[in-house]
């Protein structure tokens, strides 16, 4: 398996359909009448809003995007991961909670990759190599 140094984890660049369907939707609108063409801002700001919005993960740390703020986590001032309802929050050690845009309950093993195994990973089997697991006899109980 390859080392993985960065990853970025974004909303997906088809969202931007959505925003140039509203566009065109409002066409009819903002042409009605004098100012109604302010409602070109809605678009704008989705798209704005899907280019902004990320978290990036690295080496080092964490770095968490939304649309007006930044927030960046080293791996040891994290303290968990909290899932909720398939999102993903970092929790710092000083119990702040952060929104990881981005991130899914399907992404958290390729965050154990990335943090050099700081974030154990779920779909990791339990018992390793090393550890032999007891062999059972093959007799029927009686």
């Amino acid at each position: 398996m390859t080392a993985v140094s960065k990853v970025v984890f974004r909303t997906p660049p088809t969202a931007h359909l959505g925003a140039l369907l509203l566009a065109v939707a409002a066409t009819p609108f903002a042409f009605a009448a004098p100012g109604l063409f302010a409602i070109y801002l809605v678009p704008i700001a989705l798209i704005v809003w899907v280019l902004r919005n990320r978290t990036t993960a690295d080496t080092d740390g964490l770095v968490a995007q939304s649309l007006f703020a930044s927030r960046t986590l080293k791996w040891d001032d994290l303290a968990s991961l909290k899932l909720n309802r398939g999102r993903v929050s970092a929790v710092g050690t000083d119990g702040t909670v952060t929104r990881l845009p981005g991130v899914r309950l399907r992404h958290v093993s390729l965050l154990s990759t990335v943090s050099n195994g700081r974030i154990p990973d779920p779909a990791a089997d339990p018992v390793s190599d090393d550890e032999e697991s007891p062999a059972t006899p093959d007799t029927p109980a009686e």
